[in-house]
Formats: C-alpha cells, sequence, structure tokens
C-alpha cells in the first residue's frame, strides 16, 4: 500500500441491514437499487472492524478506510489525533428505525477498559453472544433527527414518574419502591423481577391496551402505545419482555427534524422510529435492558446505569460560519457540522486531523488544493486527510453532513 498525495478522496460506506430497518429511506438516499424482503437499517462511514469505509482510488481493489489509516497514522490523522487516538475514533451513520431497537447502557471508557479485560481473562470468546465488551473503549452518541423521531432518553424526573405509576393500575406496585426518588431500587426491582412476576403484572397491562392500539386509539406521545408495539414485537415463547417496564420509566421524547440529543455513558436510551444522523465513538460496547432478543446481563448492566433523572437537553445548533451548523458536545472523540451551501457558492475548507463529509442533499464539486477535483452526488461521500485545503462549489442547493475531532485545530 502506498502513500497518495492526494488529501481529499472520494470514499463509499456500508450498509446494514439489520432487522429493525426500514425498507426504501436509505436505497432512497444512497440511490442503490431495493431488493425485495431486505431491510435497511445503517449507513456507515467510518474505520469500524464490521464495516470500514473505502476509498475509491480508480482500482479494481479499493483500499480500506481503516487498513489506509493504521498504516499511515500521522499522515492520515496528524501528530495530534495520531497520539491521542492512533485511529479514526468516530463512526458517522444515517439510520432508519422503523421498529424498535433494544433499551441500551454504554460504559465509560475506564470501566469499558476494566470490564474488557476481565472477559478476556475469563477466555470468553469475543464472537460469544454472551459476551458485554467487545472492546476497551466507551460509546457516547449524537443523534441529530432527519424526520420526526421518537426515543427513550434517561428517566423521568421524580414527579413524572410518580405520577405515570400512580395513573397506571397495572404499576400501582412500583409506587412503594420508586418512593420520592429511588431510581436505583426500582429498576433494579423491575429488572430481577422473576420471570413469572414479570407476565403477570403485564399481562394484564397489555390485555388493556393492546385492543386500544388495535382500533387506532393510542397516540405516539403515550407510552402505552410503545408498550403495545413492543409487546407485539418482542414477547416470545409465552413470555412478556420486561423492557416494556422502562417505557413508562424512561423520558419519551419526540424530536423535530434538526433536533439533537446527545446520549453519554450510563444514560439508558431506546430508538422507537425515525430517521437520524448519528455520530459515535468507535466501540460495539452496548449493555441491554430489554426489548431485544439478544443477551441481557442485568447484574452488570446495573453497574452501569447512572441512577439520577434525566433532564432532556435538546440540541439545536451553534451556527459558526455562513451556513454551518455545529453541534457541540462533551465527547472529545467526534463533533458533527451541518453545512448548507446554496446553488452556485462555494465553502474553503482546513482539515484539522480527519474528517468524513455526507452529501445528504444536493450535488457539489469538491477541489482540492492540487487543483484535481470530483463530483459528489446525494448520498455519497469523501475524507479529507490532516491538513488537506480543498473548495466545495455547489452545484445546486446542497446540504452536507461533516464527521470531524474536536480540539484539533
Amino acid at each position: 500500500m502506498e502513500l497518495s498525495k492526494d488529501r481529499v478522496l472520494q470514499i463509499t460506506g456500508k450498509v446494514q441491514h439489520y432487522a429493525w430497518g426500514g425498507f426504501y429511506y436509505l436505497p432512497k438516499l444512497l440511490n442503490i437499487p431495493v431488493k425485495k424482503g431486505e431491510t435497511y437499517a445503517e449507513f456507515w462511514l467510518g474505520a469500524h472492524e464490521r464495516g470500514s469505509s473505502e476509498l475509491k482510488n480508480g482500482s479494481e481493489n479499493p483500499v480500506s478506510l481503516k487498513d489506509y489509516v493504521d498504516t499511515f497514522p500521522v499522515q492520515t490523522l496528524g501528530e495530534k489525533a495520531g497520539r491521542t487516538f492512533g485511529h479514526i475514533p468516530f463512526l458517522l451513520k444515517v439510520m432508519d428505525v422503523k421498529d424498535m431497537l433494544s433499551i441500551q447502557v454504554h460504559p465509560t471508557r475506564e470501566n469499558a477498559q476494566i470490564a474488557f479485560d476481565a472477559e478476556n481473562k475469563l477466555g470468553i470468546d469475543p464472537a460469544s453472544p454472551k459476551r458485554n465488551f467487545k472492546d476497551n473503549n466507551h460509546k457516547p452518541e449524537l443523534m441529530l433527527a432527519l424526520s420526526e423521531f421518537w426515543l427513550l432518553h434517561g428517566f423521568k424526573s421524580p414527579k413524572a414518574l410518580q405520577t405515570i405509576l400512580r395513573e397506571t393500575p397495572e404499576l400501582h406496585f412500583l409506587v412503594p419502591i420508586f418512593g420520592s426518588d429511588n431510581y436505583k431500587k426500582l429498576y433494579k426491582h423491575v429488572m430481577e423481577l422473576p420471570q413469572v412476576q414479570v407476565d403477570r403484572h403485564l399481562k394484564t397491562l397489555l390485555e388493556r391496551i393492546i385492543s386500544h392500539f388495535n382500533a387506532g386509539k393510542l397516540s405516539k406521545d403515550k407510552e402505552d402505545y410503545w408498550a403495545a408495539r413492543a409487546a407485539m414485537t418482542y414477547s416470545q415463547d409465552g413470555h412478556i419482555d420486561r423492557g416494556i417496564f422502562s417505557i413508562y420509566i424512561f423520558n419519551l421524547l419526540h424530536l423535530q427534524p434538526g433536533q439533537a440529543v446527545y446520549q453519554d455513558a450510563g444514560l439508558p436510551h431506546a430508538y422507537l422510529e425515525g430517521q437520524n444522523v448519528e455520530i459515535m465513538s468507535n466501540s460495539d460496547n452496548v449493555l441491554r435492558g430489554g426489548l431485544t432478543v439478544k443477551h441481557v446481563d442485568v447484574p452488570e448492566l446495573m453497574k452501569h446505569v447512572k441512577f439520577e433523572c434525566t433532564v432532556p437537553n435538546i440540541i439545536t445548533g451553534v451556527a459558526s460560519t455562513e451556513g454551518r451548523l455545529v453541534y457541540p458536545t462533551p465527547a472529545p472523540d467526534f463533533e458533527l457540522s451541518r453545512l448548507q451551501i446554496m446553488k452556485g457558492k462555494s465553502d474553503k475548507l482546513v482539515s484539522h486531523s480527519i474528517e468524513i463529509f455526507l452529501v445528504f442533499s444536493g450535488s457539489a464539486e469538491v477541489e482540492e488544493n492540487n487543483g484535481k477535483s470530483f463530483k459528489r452526488n446525494k448520498g455519497e461521500a469523501w475524507v479529507s486527510f490532516d491538513t488537506a485545503k480543498s473548495e466545495v462549489r455547489a452545484i445546486e442547493d446542497t446540504v452536507i453532513y461533516q464527521a470531524s475531532i474536536p480540539g484539533m485545530d
């Protein structure tokens, strides 16, 4: 593998066909044919082990972006990011959530390292479905809604949680367990409740609400709607998924296009429906808390949950330069920006470490400082390496999402 003289290169991404994905949104964005019965859940841009982007270098054998950066870390990442991370620390995604995703919690970087080492010492196969820690990294996430988007996001306030437990007859038994604000006791109770009791409590609830759901009488802004959907999606073998309790315990958020939320370590969350752009640390560490057929390790989960009220912080972006919105977070691994360039206008860019760009709508010509240029249409992407200078000219009104590492300039 040779180091290219070009600092700005076209790349292709990786589509993930998870069962919860939609059928048409990503194919339309990416201008790819729809395969009947195939789901299109996520489009990845980055250097993940399970789906690295590839450099379009004109040869029949595209080069993996991960391999290229691993081979030339200083030249691609720059000295600062090379020392700090040694690899591309972020993964940029577009997600189409048709069916509900599992309730998830992510570890801190420190806890991930400890737990990853411990599982290695126990000899747990990295591919085992019972393996909790796939790597030693944390996994904070920022998601930006592209459509109306529904999700669960952290624990309700004490007042809101007390109210819904009292107003839902089948959940009255949890009122004294929660008390005034005992989040840990409440969550521990529903997660450790014997399955026979889970079935008994939730069966009565579901018998009451599913008939209303089927009759179209439940609205999405009510927890009952999502509890009914979850029961029909995840309950199996005659048992009911205990994650349904969490639908009432966590905040139910309804985001509008352009609104974003950040989800740090310890914050329980679940995507319910809609499309989004997500940027996250390059990790696979997920501890599940229900709404899934996958492994749920309750003792390990409880070690990583932050048992506190979450007041949702809706991020709408900060204007940086003309046409650019930045969505800042505390994460050192990533930063997401939205660039809007009107037809005939251009934007001059200087890369500080590695940056990835995705054309979300419109089309643009990308010209490097050496005069070489290429066109990128909707759904197409490129990478810009450290110190690269380029100019992006909009052929039509164009929206571009940019993934970068903060604090590198």
